[in-house]
């Protein structure tokens, strides 16, 4: 535990900044799960629907440097390469 008053302070401040990207993180998670949803089932139009949804929000989150700026890219390019893989 911190002793100083500056580092207690950056402990409080580390809390809130988790707890508010927690969220981020969430809903990363869900929106990649849902293309990867409909990019098994087969609908290439809702997969694309879907990924477009969640390019937007990674690249928010990528920018806001709660995802590394090369991790969101990963994450978008690895989905966009399996919805442009259904046949």
């Amino acid at each position: 535990m911190a002793n100083h008053k500056s580092a207690l302070k950056r402990n409080r401040q580390n809390e809130k900044k988790n707890e508010r990207n927690k969220g981020y993180r969430t809903l990363v998670k869900t929106l990649s799960k849902k293309v990867r949803t409909e990019a098994e089932a087969g609908n290439k139009e809702q997969a694309q629907k879907e990924l477009k949804i969640a390019e937007k929000a990674i690249a928010k989150v990528g920018g806001k440097g709660i995802l590394h700026s090369r991790a969101a890219s990963r994450k978008v390019s690895s989905l966009t390469r399996l919805v442009n893989r259904i046949a």
